[in-house]
């Protein structure tokens, strides 16, 4: 699948990169920090205020379809995860892969497991940017 840039708001960035380096010594999520490293890599900074509202941020509620089932999920940071409730953690491998990306964008990732995946995200339901919230003050 080719890389394509993905939008991240300054603050969602700096937050993300601080928890990568605080994170690193956590031999559990090594390989999930280096898949979140990546995406932050690759990865253009946008304020709050222009990101598009149709771009998947932090505490995003998205719509998404594997093929066989619709779920909704929302990306959130890692002390905040609950998979019960549907709150994904950042670094989790679906977290990771659709931070950034946009509606209509298929994205992939490696369950813990090993095996490779694909969703297509569906719609944004809920972007705090675009609701007004997560602006710089």
């Amino acid at each position: 699948m080719a890389e394509r840039t993905i939008s991240i708001t300054g603050p969602d960035m700096q937050r993300l990169r601080d928890l990568v380096r605080s994170a690193d010594a956590n031999d559990r999520d090594r390989p999930y920090l280096a898949a979140l490293r990546t995406e932050l890599e690759r990865a253009a900074v946008v304020a709050p205020d222009q990101v598009p509202s149709d771009v998947v941020t932090m505490n995003s509620q998205v719509r998404l379809r594997d093929g066989r089932r619709t779920w909704t999920i929302t990306l959130v940071y890692p002390e905040e995860a609950n998979a019960e409730h549907g709150r994904i953690s950042v670094l989790a491998p679906l977290g990771a892969a659709i931070l950034g990306c946009r509606v209509g964008d298929r994205v992939e990732f490696r369950v813990p497991g090993g095996e490779l995946r694909s969703c297509d995200i569906l719609s944004v339901e809920y972007q705090p940017e675009a609701a007004g919230q997560g602006r710089s003050p």
